[in-house]
């Protein structure tokens, strides 16, 4: 029975053996291979549900798969289907013409398709879609062919403006634009502004978001949509207080949304009434955001419902059954009962969407060639939208995590779920192409979290420690090739985060699939030896540090063991001694690579580091270099410090200057120069 799970788990795509750091092999019990699979809802209980869900995935994986990929000038394998001479082919076109199936290995294969897109191929017993992709995604060289450009790393809400709301916002991260694109600046990366949870102003973390197919209206800068004159008559602004440095969100989140509801009342009664002004482009955002849209705000609604309860329940998963689903009994009675605070919720996302559109034009408009980069998380809370209003999509009883190696010896588990690759497959793909057409919507480059994340992950059952858990592939073919071709829909570059361990062969296919990966200046190492920058990829964007990790001034400085050591997570006197050591190597490869001048001093201060660090990573021969606006600042704090949550204050730091004067100081200008001189 245990030898029937474990081929089951591995027809599923579980992989029931697997290598740890120290390269010893791991091998997955039975049980947690059982939790797994009843995740993926293929019991395993008895050898009849076994034969029936191995029954069941073969039909997924054949006859009863109704979308397929390939790429442009290549065949198209679809199992199961017979050589058939009546087939015809519609193009996205609309233009129609038959097609004669081959034969390959006992499968039907379409005759290579030239252009790229989303067709149809209709069958003598069923019609199928096919998405048809360019050979890579669009890159930094297609853009701006034998140039290298720059661009920053920056934290929105950390943005300063007059008259702000206590964070940053869209309208900050506009004076941002204009005034990096006076220094030649190409782009602007963010962290993720997927929607978090309005009635939660405790939950900002942005790498757990409640549904990534849309936005945090925070951000909205509702004056990019009415106008500052309107705005400005609704509420009146005074100078944001400078809150010491850090976001009070228990105080800024409520008074953005209090601003945000006195706009929603005045539109409603006003122009949505009327059905003058601005009403029409809103009901148009409503209509093409569909399904969706209402039931995330739906869920936002109900959310804010149950949290204002005496027994008040925040997980979706404790309210009672009939609440639980869009349509379920109580929930379609609250929607019919309460269609203005739904309409709310999705005004929000509208003035969140014309904002971030609005930045994307006006970046484009003073000359970036790529303008905003977006960041998609590796999974979404299972407290949230998504996994209320689709639960099939994804895998609500595992969590996304890492297995256990030299610096979490018990694992990890980041308490988010993710897609189901079976629940890709029946939906044919539509979560996921919903979720890159989100992110490029108004960007011109996407940053994938965790991009190994496309091959497998690592999945923790319910209850279970980190380490009782397992590998799960997923669909990688066409996953890339459906990337490849929004990336050409949207004209977006796409960058893979590839950091920590991670198999040659899963590099080598994302720079065939036009993915850049990312070098990262504390890892191009050769044992304790930093590389020189033109030993660093061609095909990964440069950066000298990420939000995870320290930056150069507190790296140089020792500031991070510092505040590690003071919250009981390092070593302090090991690592000190390491870092000496580190520290001696890196400016001896600062002057070896010319960077700095032999006269200078072996232990010269933190701002000579970022200056030589800088210029550094801006000689790899990488197409673009991510430079974090922390480090062009040579500020020393990093906005996240990874395992902690309270005892930090993690994306609650703000930038000292006004967005529109971080690069008065002749040091910051300076280290600019560096960068355009690329």
């Amino acid at each position: 029975m245990d030898d029937a799970v474990r081929e089951l788990a591995r027809e599923a795509g579980i992989a029931d053996e697997w290598t740890d750091a120290a390269d010893k092999p791991q091998r997955v019990c039975v049980e947690t291979l059982r939790s797994i699979l009843a995740a993926l809802e293929l019991p395993c209980g008895t050898q009849a549900e076994i034969a029936e869900s191995r029954n069941r995935l073969r039909e997924q994986a054949g006859h009863a798969r109704t979308f397929f990929t390939g790429t442009a000038g290549g065949a198209v394998r679809i199992p199961d289907s017979p050589n058939e001479d009546a087939a015809k082919l519609v193009l996205e076109s609309g233009e129609t013409q038959p097609v004669r199936l081959g034969t390959q290995n006992g499968s039907a294969v379409m005759p290579p398709i030239a252009a790229p897109g989303y067709h149809k191929l209709r069958l003598r017993d069923r019609e199928v879609r096919l998405a048809v992709a360019p050979q890579r995604c669009v890159t930094v060289e297609d853009i701006a062919p034998g140039e290298r450009l720059w661009g920053l790393g920056v934290q929105l809400y950390a943005l300063r403006r007059n008259g702000g709301d206590g964070f940053g916002d869209a309208a900050a991260l506009c004076e941002l634009v204009e005034s990096a694109a006076r220094e030649r600046c190409d782009a602007i990366a963010l962290s993720p502004t997927h929607s978090l949870f309005a009635a939660d102003s405790g939950h900002y973390g942005p790498y757990s978001p409640s549904n990534r197919l849309f936005l945090n209206p925070l951000y909205a800068d509702p004056a990019m949509v009415f106008g500052q004159e309107r705005v400005a008559k609704l509420v009146a602004r005074e100078t944001e207080p400078a809150a010491g440095g850090l976001i009070d969100w228990s105080k800024a989140a409520p008074a953005k949304y209090a601003l945000l509801r006195r706009l929603w009342d005045h539109f409603a009664a006003s122009e949505l009434r009327a059905g003058d002004g601005r009403a029409g482009a809103f009901l148009k955002f409503v209509h093409d955001g569909g399904e969706r849209l209402r039931e995330h705000a739906l869920f936002e609604a109900l959310h804010a419902h149950w949290l204002t309860q005496p027994d008040a329940k925040w997980n979706w998963r404790d309210w009672p059954p009939q609440w639980r689903a869009p349509t379920a009994p109580a929930a379609a009675n609250f929607a019919a009962a309460n269609p203005r605070e739904i309409q709310f919720h999705m005004f929000a996302q509208w003035l969140a969407a014309e904002s971030f559109a609005a930045v994307q034009q006006a970046a484009r408009r003073q000359g970036m060639r790529i303008g905003l980069i977006s960041d998609v998380a590796v999974g979404m809370n299972p407290g949230g939208s998504h996994a209320w209003s689709r639960p099939h999509d994804l895998l609500p009883d595992l969590s996304v995590g890492a297995p256990p190696d030299l610096f979490n010896t018990r694992g990890q588990d980041w308490g988010l779920t993710a897609f189901s690759p079976q629940g890709l497959l029946s939906a044919g793909y539509e979560p996921f192409i919903a979720t890159l057409r989100a992110a490029m919507r108004a960007a011109g480059g996407v940053r994938v979290d965790h991009a190994m994340g496309l091959a497998r992950l690592w999945l923790v059952p319910r209850g279970a420690p980190p380490s009782e858990g397992a590998y799960l592939s997923y669909p990688l073919d066409d996953l890339l090739r459906l990337i490849s071709l929004e990336s050409h829909r949207h004209r977006a570059i796409v960058i893979g985060e590839d950091l920590g361990t991670v198999e040659p062969e899963f590099r080598e296919r994302m720079e065939h699939a036009g993915i850049a990966g990312m070098d990262v200046l504390w890892f191009q190492r050769d044992g304790r030896k930093f590389l020189p920058p033109a030993k660093w990829r061609r095909d990964a964007v440069a950066m000298t540090s990420t939000h995870d990790l320290p930056t150069v001034a507190g790296w140089w400085s020792g500031a991070d063991i510092e505040t590690r050591a003071k919250l009981g997570l390092s070593d302090a006197t090991r690592e000190q001694k390491e870092r000496a050591r580190d520290r001696k190597a890196l400016w001896t490869a600062f002057r070896e690579g010319a960077i700095t001048a032999k006269s200078q001093p072996r232990r010269p201060g933190a701002g000579a580091a970022v200056d030589a660090a800088l210029a550094f990573t801006a000689k790899s021969p990488a197409p673009l270099a991510l430079i974090p606006i922390e480090d062009v600042l040579g500020l020393a704090e990093q906005p996240n410090l990874p395992g902690t949550i309270d005892e930090h204050p993690n994306w609650r730091r703000r930038l000292e200057k006004s967005a529109a004067k971080l690069f008065e100081s002749p040091q910051v200008r300076a280290r600019l120069q560096t960068l355009r001189e690329r």
